[in-house]
């Protein structure tokens, strides 16, 4: 099998690697990917919004099966061009894909779906007031959200009115994220620990990988603003057994069968970020693609061929698959990031150490921003590496992760130190 994976981040380099080690895979193409995908693969230049080019190179290199990693190109409709062209797709379609470009939208599947959420309300540009009003009768911490896609920056968890009345000014009045903003939520903020689940979908069969927890705050103890996320690591304990049937019972299996009564059926990954509430787990969004940094740790533990799995979810007979299988151990990974993110930051600093790194037993170091300047790799981004390793327990999965990142250094570089340890509280 010939493979394209579209993007450029870490995510998709875990994806490249993960694919490259099947047997039935000739060779992985990665477009437009970055200096790690460019080892674990082959890198077009052709940037990952450019469909008509993509969908060209697959029909002029007869690929196989083309796997969509990041959201934008994915609610922009890529896979609806790819399917109109003949091409093999794993991803789901334009309308599918709502799930994840409006906020609104999903919640009205939740609710259609009766999936437990928070509660919540939607305003436009035209609604200031009534959102002002709306505010002034919560009696709950508040979230603020913009409605379409913001590199998973449009989220503000508000600890009283004064921060949300700003995240709403910020949003409608002074436009923070443009056209992504311009439709606001207003939602109740859902007490208790995060999880995310990762699912692949082919319509009808789904199939849950193990769970794992991401960290979306820059710093240690969970402060500092949102990011795109500094870590992650599975699996989560916080997800037990019994927590996952009812994941799969009351979230999974509505949503999928309510998107499929809408007459837009899923077919992809289906990401639900989950907090595990008293009352339960609670969706606090969908995405439709592989999380980034989930997917680093949970791919390094898959066993079960993952180009397989992909084909035949393209394909609608992933019921063919009974279970998954998975290494038993435990796999942690974190982010270092460059100075200044997730605010502005610079590019093009010199990376030392990613070979000793690489060398460390039960380690992989995935690039995200980073990109080749003659034999040397520099930085291309805000999250540059996500460094993940496994071990016998997560304890000894964060040290091995730590010690590969205290060997890699460039200008600037930064990480947070507590990635996984929630997993002991």
């Amino acid at each position: 099998m010939k493979i394209l994976v579209v993007g450029q981040g870490g995510r998709e380099h875990a994806l490249v690697w993960k694919l490259a080690q099947s047997p039935k895979v000739m060779r992985v193409y990665c477009a437009p990917g970055n200096a790690g995908t460019a080892k674990d693969g082959q890198n077009v230049d052709i940037a990952a919004d450019d469909i008509k080019g993509l969908v060209k190179f697959a029909t002029d290199k007869n690929i196989d099966l083309t796997v969509i990693g990041p959201e934008a190109p994915l609610v922009a409709g890529i896979v609806d061009a790819f399917t109109a062209a003949g091409l093999k797709v794993f991803g789901p379609t334009k309308a599918a894909a709502k799930l994840e470009g409006s906020k609104r939208f999903a919640k009205e599947v939740m609710k259609q779906a009766n999936v437990p959420t928070g509660s919540y309300q939607a305003f436009g540009k035209n609604d200031i007031e009534s959102a002002r009003e709306y505010l002034e009768e919560l009696e709950t911490g508040i979230v603020v959200k913009a409605d379409g896609l913001a590199a998973g920056k449009g989220v503000f968890v508000c600890k009283d009115k004064i921060e949300a009345l700003a995240a709403v000014e910020e949003l409608l009045v002074n436009g923070a994220f443009n056209e992504a903003g311009s439709e606001i939520l207003l939602e109740e903020l859902l007490e208790g620990e995060e999880a995310s689940i990762l699912a692949i979908v082919d319509g009808g069969t789904i199939l849950a990988l193990d769970a794992s927890q991401d960290h979306k705050r820059a710093m240690d103890g969970d402060l500092g603003p949102n990011t795109g996320g500094m870590g992650a690591y599975c699996p989560a304990p916080l997800v037990t057994p019994e927590i996952m049937d009812e994941i799969v019972n009351r979230i999974l299996i509505p949503t999928v069968h309510t998107m499929r009564r809408r007459k837009t059926p899923f077919s992809g990954v289906l990401y639900a970020g989950l907090i595990i509430t008293h009352q339960g787990p609670k969706v606090i969004e969908f995405n439709v693609r592989f999380g980034d940094p989930e997917a680093q740790p949970v791919l390094m533990r898959l066993k079960t061929d993952l180009a397989d799995i992909l084909l035949a979810a393209a394909e609608h007979r992933l019921s063919e698959f009974e279970e998954i299988e998975w290494d038993p151990r435990p796999a942690v990974c974190v982010v270092m990031a460059s100075d200044g993110y997730p605010a502005a930051y610079e590019k093009e600093k010199k990376i030392r150490g990613l070979n000793a790194a690489d060398q460390l037993p039960d380690t992989k170091v995935f690039h995200a921003g980073t990109m080749t300047s003659g034999d040397d790799v520099l930085t291309n981004g805000g999250r540059v590496l996500g460094v993940t390793a496994m071990g016998s327990n997560i304890p000894e999965a964060k040290l091995k992760a730590y010690q590969a990142v205290k060997e890699i250094r460039w200008d600037g570089a930064w990480c947070r130190k507590d990635i996984s340890d929630k997993a002991h509280q």
